[in-house]
Formats: C-alpha cells, structure tokens, sequence
C-alpha cells in the first residue's frame, strides 16, 4: 500500500495544529478537503490517527507514533529534492527562475545581464507558472527563485527582498463606464464583479480582490483565472474587472481594455524569493544581481 507525500504533509499539519481548521488555513485546502484526505489516509492504514468531536482533536497512539516518522520522511524528501536539483544545476550550470506573470520593467533583462558578469559560466532560465501556485514553482522545488508578489503563503519557509512596489490600477473594458477616468476610488469598484486568481493562491488570492480594503463588504467574483492570457479573455467577454499592479500597466493596456489608477488601495510589492534554507554562493549572487 502505497501513501503519497501529500497524505503525510496533510497528516503532520493536523498533528502539529489539532485542528483541522488552523491545519486547512495552512494548507490553503478547505476543511472537507483536508478531513477527506486523514479519512482516506486512516482507511489506507487500517486504523485512526485522530480522536476527535466537535471541540477537539487529540492524537492516538498510532497518531503518536507515525509523526516522527512522518517528519522524517518529509524533511529526507524535502533534502533529496534539494540535492537532486543542486547536482542538476551545477552539472547544467543553469539557476531557473519562476515567474508568476510578466515582470516587465527592465528587471529580468538587466538580471541576466549583471548575472552573467558575476557567473560567466552560468546561465539563467526562466520559467512561467500559472497563478494557482503563488510562489512560482518555488514551493514545489520546480525553482531556485522565483518573482512572486506578496502576501505568498508559507512565508517563513522563503526569503524575500522586495525588488518593486507600486500602487494597484484597475484594468476594465474601454467601454465600462468609469474607463474614462483619470483615477478610480476603490469604493466604487466594490460592487463590481471581480476576476480571481484560484483558490489555491491563499492570501494573494485576497490581495488583488482588494479584501482587506472592502469594510467587510463581500467579493462579487465573476471568474477565475489562472494566467494572463485568461485574464485577458475575461475582461474582454465583460466577465469582470481586475486588480494589478502599476509596472503592468502597460500590458493590459490594448485594443478594447484600459487600466486606471485606484485610489485606496495599499501598495503591491513584487519580490525575488528563494528558499530560507538555500544557502549556495549562486543564490547569493542573484540576489545582488536584483538590486540587493
């Protein structure tokens, strides 16, 4: 019987947390999600992990004795991953960055550039992920560093150093009725349906629907996204409007779209993150490579 990763990492939160609800908060899963997943886990082993009501979660004996094992096995994977990649990298000499949308604003061509003088034997490859995962393939090793925008989830688990930030625009169809002003005040967006990155985005998902500026008024969501390329299908069939930020104005700017600056809002900031356990030379240098 074979028991995926995934089932331990879910396991250790709920073990960590006794909770299942501060366990899917940190998992970014819903509850049902998450209590599917240990009931499928318990099925597979043949015997409860969990003793619980509806005003607590204790672990059992099997419980007691499977979490060590399972940290083990999770922080042994976690270090293959990392080796495997650092042996890749250094044979290729390539050092990959995930980016979760375009970063424009001159930033991955002058990296290249400065990098290249520092590591004249390396190259940088960058790499595109859709927005259901905020760090940019960071969280799942597919990445050294990645361009992700803040709030990210897990943060602890990540460095970051913030390389721009910038005030949020509003990107509609020229055809709305507020596309012809010089600025938007956020109040008047709030009844408007918004385009949402997935769920799995977690706090970030939050951020670009404007939640913690709402008042406690609720998010109208007219669809979900996962890239660019589908949001800009969306603002163009009239399926909602979209928060973004300055320094990606322009690419949301063509035929049939316009974006707007949007008064009230908190900055956004774009950053260069890498993993807080990653200490080689070469991460160090692309880090000064980003203005560090």
């Amino acid at each position: 019987m074979d028991v995926h990763l995934r089932d331990l990492r879910y396991f250790v939160a709920v073990a960590e947390e006794l909770s299942f609800t501060r366990a899917a908060e940190r998992l970014f899963v819903s509850q049902p999600a998450l209590s599917k997943q240990i009931k499928q886990l318990e099925e597979h082993l043949r015997l409860r992990l969990f003793d619980r009501d509806r005003r607590s979660v204790a672990l059992t004996a099997a419980g007691r004795a499977l979490l060590p094992a399972a940290r083990d096995m999770l922080c042994a994977w976690d270090e293959a991953q990392r080796t495997v990649s650092d042996a890749a990298a250094d044979e290729a000499s390539v050092l990959t960055v995930g980016l979760s949308t375009s970063v424009g604003r001159g930033l991955l061509a002058d990296m290249r550039e400065r990098f290249a003088e520092r590591r004249p034997a390396w190259r940088i490859r960058f790499r595109q992920v859709n927005w259901d995962d905020p760090t940019a393939g960071l969280a799942d090793g597919d990445v050294d560093a990645a361009f992700v925008w803040l709030p990210i989830p897990s943060q602890d688990a990540f460095n970051v150093h913030v390389v721009a930030e910038e005030p949020r625009y509003v990107a509609l169809r020229d055809d709305h009725p507020l596309a012809g002003r010089d600025t938007i005040a956020f109040d008047e967006l709030l009844d408007e349906p918004f385009l949402a990155l997935p769920e799995e985005a977690g706090p970030l998902r939050d951020f670009w629907l404007g939640v913690e500026d709402r008042g406690g008024r609720p998010v109208k969501v007219g669809a979900t996204v996962s890239n660019a390329d589908e949001t800009f299908a969306a603002i163009e069939d009239g399926s909602g409007v979209v928060l973004l930020a300055s320094g990606n104005a322009a690419i949301y700017r063509r035929p049939g779209i316009v974006a707007v600056p949007v008064v009230g809002l908190s900055p956004s900031k774009l950053a260069l993150a890498w993993r807080a356990d990653d200490h080689r030379n070469v991460i160090r240098d692309l880090l000064h490579t980003a203005g560090a």
